[in-house]
């Protein structure tokens, strides 16, 4: 079935049809429509769910925290400031090890007030223990969320998920999403089989004062986990592909085999360069594409290039692009754009006009302040 709606809705659609059983939902621009379509649902019997409406995003997460430990598989969204204010549950979900998937529309950070895409609120939360995904289309963001559930609840994941994609870029935009039988979603999501869980029949102890050694081996265990989630991501993708025909893994490659420079770029501007690397191999030029799917667990392995020129929609102040210098040292020619920050448009021709200026050697805040 081809269902034509927004990155939003979809994302409902696929909660749904991933039969989550607790959805704690907050309001939040460029988010809001995501709870309210699963509200919905909920309201008309469509999704047999607990619909919890949280006095903040903090207790949205806190809600998805009580409920995952009881064993239940649990959704919700958020976008900018509504992640910042999840921070500290954000860690307790990670350290915990629950599988909890969650949507995050990107937004730009304020002040100045600015409800445009923007990826600074989710590279802010890069070390909170989460798989972080990014979309590039709506199709992409169904699929990442069916499949992160599967990923996230793996025994030897055990992790929770954030799914990010550009808010209004898609979140607002829509497209042609094919959307499988339920039945065909069961098969390839099975009930959520919880590592641990709550249980009066059963009790345990959980979330009790750790010694510091105990305390290094549970960082330990989630590091661990996290470079185990690279076979499962690359599995997964693999799997979902030969049921649905649309096959993912930590990176998604577009004319690399004999490119000399490789563009490296996440969620939408990921598909603008796609058209740009198009142009750009019409006038000779031997370039390729990188959409970097997954950033947590970094691939590192998947990106191997002599030359990679990065793109992205977000800064560390102080240090500069994140993946750019999370690849220094790796990659031995590295040029790095920082690009579309608070929503600025980034075209096929901008993406064109990096990759001229990273061949004459600079780069830097594009347009504001290439070196």
């Amino acid at each position: 079935m081809i269902v034509i709606d927004t990155a939003n809705h979809i994302s409902a659609l696929a909660a749904k049809m991933a039969r989550a059983r607790v959805i704690a939902a907050y309001p939040i621009t460029p988010q809001t429509t995501v709870v309210e379509k699963l509200a919905e649902y909920v309201e008309s019997g469509e999704l047999d769910a607990e619909f919890i409406r949280v006095e903040s995003e903090h207790s949205a997460m806190t809600a998805c925290i009580a409920a995952e430990a009881m064993g239940v598989r649990t959704f919700t969204a958020t976008a900018s400031h509504g992640l910042l204010l999840m921070h500290e549950m954000l860690h307790w979900a990670g350290l915990a090890r629950l599988p909890i998937v969650m949507v995050n529309v990107n937004r730009a950070i304020g002040p100045g007030w600015n409800i445009w895409s923007d990826a600074n609120d989710s590279m802010a939360q890069r070390d909170t223990g989460w798989l972080h995904f990014y979309c590039s289309s709506n199709q992409e963001v169904y699929d990442s969320i069916i499949m992160a559930y599967k990923i996230a609840e793996s025994q030897e994941v055990m992790l929770p998920a954030m799914i990010c994609y550009d808010g209004f870029i898609l979140s607002h935009t829509s497209m042609p999403v094919e959307v499988p039988e339920q039945s065909k979603i069961d098969e390839f999501l099975p009930e959520f089989k919880p590592a641990w869980k709550i249980d009066v029949e059963n009790p345990i102890t959980h979330g009790n004062i750790v010694e510091p050694h105990y305390y290094a081996r549970i960082r330990y265990d989630m590091q661990v986990a996290m470079e185990r989630a690279k076979k499962i991501i690359e599995e997964v993708g693999e799997e979902w592909g030969k049921k649905f025909g649309r096959d993912y893994g930590l990176v998604q490659e577009y004319k690399c085999e004999d490119a000399d420079y490789v563009i490296l770029t996440m969620a939408s501007m990921a598909a603008e360069a796609k058209v740009a690397v198009d142009e750009l191999r019409n006038k000779g030029e031997k370039v390729g594409l990188v959409n970097l799917r997954t950033h947590r667990p970094m691939p590192f392995e998947r990106l191997k290039y002599d030359k990679i020129i990065v793109i992205e929609r977000a800064v560390s102040f102080g240090l500069g692009g994140i993946v750019y210098n999370e690849l220094k040292g790796r990659v031995p020619e590295l040029y790095g754009f920082i690009a579309g920050i608070g929503g600025m448009d980034v075209s096929y021709r901008d993406i064109e006009r990096m990759y001229e200026l990273a061949k004459e050697g600079k780069d830097g805040w594009y347009p504001i302040e290439v070196k």
